[in-house]
């Protein structure tokens, strides 16, 4: 999602003007090559009215990076506040040289004068120290803006639920009003029953162009009988149209036993397929599970996987993920592809069966504390080039840190048995994230 980002540089006349005004322009080069969008003045914001005339001629911002350009007082980053509600990252210069001479700018000083004002004011924000060449600070602003965006589309976002979590999964169920507060969502439910409904009741060439894609992304389908290719082309087609008529870019299903008992095929492919589409989809009926895989898919752009911690391998230092068949055709291992195959308890399929490919990995799950507030579980690590653990789907997870102590923590703190996991290390954008949310971060 595309936000208003207002880059602010403020500074004072006073100071070394020509070091002030290289860092202005060597900073609105950086924010073209990695932010084009992001709305510049033409020349430092030097007073209150300059910033004042600036502001009004501008879109309302949704992310401000308020540059301490030289030392500043509290009263620029006042008026910001006074004028926007919207996140602030503030940004302090290093001093472009050290001499023994004059002080040419003085930005930290100006930083801590503006985290004053922010602190008293009760306004959250984050920070960066560094000249606009530094990596870490290319890196930090790119994040910055990738967590506003991210947090943007979670007020946009419309999560489909069908139907209820199984029996004792207590920690798959969510209420609308905790949803909004904790990061803006809204729910839309429907009923098994209508869904199954709306499958059986569809013509064959409702949901051929289902079959095919299926066929042309999982190797094996031949292999599934005729029956169930068809009761899971209908099931294709039935929640691809709900998503569709209701603006569902995050799903929770409900997949067991409704669909093995009155339907007779399993919704793990369904639920894969979806997934590869952009539309993440949680089984189990998991809520907060397909939030987690939302805010994965937004910060990657990539296909999240979702699934239990099922084994731990000290030797390895490492931790397996595993689920019953839903896992998105493009993280399969690039040797043996998506395959089709049958659930590994009810013996009817077609669900997934596959190894995930190896890479960088990060491990998140949004989790509900007892006052029902939210909590995020953080870690990252690499996903070893192992074969398919278990029938379904697996990824072997090498922890940064202790595996075993990883467990032994994330259990006695709570968590819940879901977990989303992405390709890629957004570590940094999901702690932004959870700054802009308020949400407390437990890295592991």
């Amino acid at each position: 999602m595309s936000i208003k980002v207002a880059f602010l540089p403020i500074g004072r006349v006073n100071f070394h003007m020509e070091s002030a005004n290289d860092s202005f322009q060597k900073s609105r080069e950086m924010f073209k090559k990695i932010y084009p969008k992001v709305l510049m003045p033409k020349e430092l914001l030097t007073s209150l009215d300059m910033l004042a005339d600036y502001l009004k001629n501008i879109e309302k911002p949704d992310l401000i990076i308020l540059q301490n350009t030289t030392f500043v007082d509290s009263t620029f980053a006042a008026e910001v506040v006074r004028l926007y509600d919207c996140p602030i990252l503030l940004w302090t210069l290093r001093e472009p040289v050290i001499d023994g001479g004059r002080l040419r700018l003085n930005s930290l000083t100006g930083a801590f004068s503006a985290g004053n004002l922010f602190f008293n004011r009760s306004k959250k924000f984050e920070y960066i120290f560094g000249s606009p060449e530094e990596a870490k600070v290319q890196q930090k602003i790119s994040a910055v803006i990738k967590a506003c965006q991210v947090q943007y589309s979670l007020i946009n976002l419309t999560v489909g639920v069908i139907g209820n979590a199984p029996s004792g999964f207590y920690f798959s169920n969510a209420l609308d009003t905790e949803v909004q507060n904790a990061v803006g969502a809204k729910l839309e439910y429907i009923e098994v029953r209508d869904i199954i409904n709306k499958a059986k009741s569809l013509e064959e060439k409702d949901f051929q162009n289902h079959l095919a894609g299926a066929h042309e992304n999982i190797k094996g389908l031949d292999q599934i009988p005729a029956e169930n290719l068809d009761k899971f082309g209908r099931l294709a087609a039935a929640y691809h149209a709900f998503v569709e008529e209701k603006g569902i870019k995050a799903l929770a299903s409900r997949c067991w036993p409704d669909f093995f008992v009155e339907y007779s095929t399993p919704v793990c492919s369904v639920l894969s397929g979806l997934t590869e589409s952009g539309v993440v989809s949680s089984c189990e009926a998991d809520v907060y599970g397909a939030i987690s895989m939302f805010i994965l898919k937004e910060c990657t752009g990539t296909a999240p996987y979702f699934g239990d911690p099922v084994s731990l391998d000290e030797n390895k230092n490492a931790i397996t993920f595993w689920h019953c068949g839903a896992g998105a055709c493009s993280l399969a291992r690039k040797d043996t592809g998506a395959r089709a195959g049958v659930h590994p308890n009810r013996k009817i399929g077609p669900t997934m069966e596959f190894g995930l490919k190896e890479g960088r990995v990060t491990v998140i799950r949004l989790g509900r504390k007892p006052d029902g507030t939210f909590r995020m579980f953080l870690m990252t690590g690499e996903a070893l080039d192992e074969p398919q653990q278990f029938l379904g789907t697996s990824v072997v997870v090498k922890a940064d840190k202790d595996a075993a102590e990883i467990v032994n923590k994330a259990v006695t703190a709570g968590w819940e048995p879901h977990f989303a996991l992405v390709y890629g290390d957004v570590k940094e954008e999901i702690k932004i994230l959870c700054n802009l949310l308020n949400l407390e971060v437990v890295e592991y």
